[in-house]
């Protein structure tokens, strides 16, 4: 028999715990989609094409998940599990088209485009920054000089979504509403279709809340502190002064010897140095020759002729004999190019899943 409800009833809204599970079993299931969709992916255009389109791939199995289930107007898998429904906050009606539309462009294919735009918007505004300070239009120790010299050596921090993300999450913390960036964005909470008696009322997450406050406060803290004691130092290309230098396409190349995390930064970049003026400009200013081939091939058998085996030689990422062999913290050898590519997508092993950092990633040599 149906329980009568009064006049006038609203359903409460859903607690903070029910939906980070929802979250987490809708992860568990685009995992899962994602997953098959790299097998087909696989079978058909071979495991190198797989993983150089792995993010691409990501993005079509969370769009494909949403427009099976919030595009088309149905719950999604874990927020049956749940037992709660997305409603419209101002009105507290199901989402319309317009809202679900939004809110699935917003949270899958604006990160998606903010990854592809960001690293080259980064390259233009550096170089456009050191061009100022080459010209000399703002004098050494002027407020605008000391501004761009802060934008240079912060402007990835400064372009980073990530600040965005984690205050976003401590809000939700404390409100227990709008779990997703896109949700406060279009107005879309969570609502139980059923009636939460006392006794079953949630515990929220404010503890979670303030310790990620506290972390926020202690960086931007560190981070100004730093930012007044160490004032960074920017010198022109070829010249022996200063801690750094900015090659002609804006990257910054420190010339610390143990500023190995930045460094190798440079040597990871997806996009790479396509030009002869820029590798040469990197040559002469790390004093390290820039080759368009591999400098170490496995496919000769006299190279590093101490890893025995054919499946030895070869990387289990693009399956073919390693190019320039690079080590992980946990031991395993791939291609310098695939294990770099893999861990600034997951950082972690392939085969092992420990976690690996990119400056951890040490070339074999001999």
């Amino acid at each position: 028999m149906t329980e009568a409800r009064p006049s006038g009833y609203r359903y409460p809204f859903a607690a903070a715990p029910d939906i980070i599970r929802s979250n987490q079993k809708d992860a568990y299931f685009q995992g899962v989609l994602l997953e098959q969709l790299n097998d087909i992916i696989r079978n058909l255009k071979g495991a190198r094409f797989a993983h150089n389109y792995t993010s691409e791939a990501r993005t079509v199995a969370e769009l494909l998940y949403l427009s099976l289930t919030t595009l088309v107007g149905n719950r999604t898998l874990g927020e049956e599990y749940c037992d709660i429904i997305q409603i419209e906050d101002d009105t507290r009606r199901l989402p319309a088209l317009v809202r679900r539309s939004g809110y699935i462009a917003s949270t899958v294919l604006l990160p998606y485009w903010l990854q592809r735009v960001l690293p080259t918007l980064r390259k233009r505004v550096r170089g456009k920054l050191e061009v100022t300070m080459r010209k000399g239009t703002a004098k050494p120790g002027s407020v605008m000089y000391k501004l761009q010299s802060y934008l240079l050596a912060n402007l990835d921090t400064i372009t980073s979504p990530s600040p965005a993300y984690a205050v976003g999450l401590a809000v939700f913390y404390f409100s227990g509403a709008y779990y997703h960036l896109g949700k406060r964005l279009w107005g879309l909470r969570y609502i139980f279709t059923r009636t939460v008696e006392p006794s079953q009322q949630r515990v929220g997450y404010e503890v979670l809340g303030v310790l990620l406050v506290l972390q926020l406060s202690v960086q931007a803290y560190l981070h100004i502190h730093n930012t007044y004691r160490n004032e960074p130092v920017i010198a022109n290309v070829g010249s022996a002064a200063g801690t750094s230098v900015v090659l002609g396409h804006g990257v910054e190349v420190s010339l610390d010897p143990n500023a190995y995390s930045s460094n190798n930064a440079l040597l990871f970049e997806s996009d790479g140095l396509t030009t002869e003026v820029d590798k040469s400009a990197l040559q002469k200013t790390t004093h390290t020759p820039v080759l368009d081939y591999p400098r170490y091939s496995l496919e000769d058998k006299d190279t590093m002729a101490w890893i025995v085996g054919r499946q030895q030689r070869k990387c289990t990422l693009c399956l073919d004999a390693m190019k320039d062999p690079s080590v992980t913290t946990c031991g395993h050898c791939f291609c310098w190019n695939c294990i770099g590519d893999w861990v600034r997508e997951k950082p972690e092993c392939p085969l092992c899943r420990q976690s690996v950092l990119v400056q951890h990633i040490i070339p074999l040599r001999g």
